[in-house]
């Protein structure tokens, strides 16, 4: 599952920020997941418990983001909304895609005290 060491590298950003902007509690965390990124929001939302006991984070709430997938069709020259790397252009049915968007994870917000 490396959903576990996303969620590490998330708990990283947050005693990285934490050290640099004073915090000293985590109450939030939004978080930005693509839906074609590879990551399972369900995972990531089970590793956030585990993951952020007994940290600065333990009782913080993680809020996941849906970023949709985007590419653009170089048969029909539109941008569009896709759900995985190999869909087909909704417009055109062409395969000829280049992906622009959604491919990403990232800690968006996080709420602190």
């Amino acid at each position: 599952m490396h959903e576990m060491s996303l969620m590490q590298g998330v708990l990283d950003i947050l005693k990285d920020n934490a050290r640099s902007a004073g915090f000293s509690k985590v109450k939030t965390v939004w978080l930005e997941i693509g839906a074609l990124s590879g990551v399972d929001p369900h995972a990531m939302t089970f590793c956030f418990d585990v993951v952020m006991k007994n940290t600065l984070a333990e009782d913080a709430r993680l809020e996941i983001i849906d970023q949709p997938g985007m590419a653009w069709c170089m048969k029909c020259g539109k941008s569009v909304v896709i759900c995985a790397r190999y869909d087909p252009c909704p417009d055109c049915g062409s395969f000829q895609l280049q992906v622009t968007g959604g491919t990403e994870m990232r800690v968006k917000e996080l709420e602190v005290e």
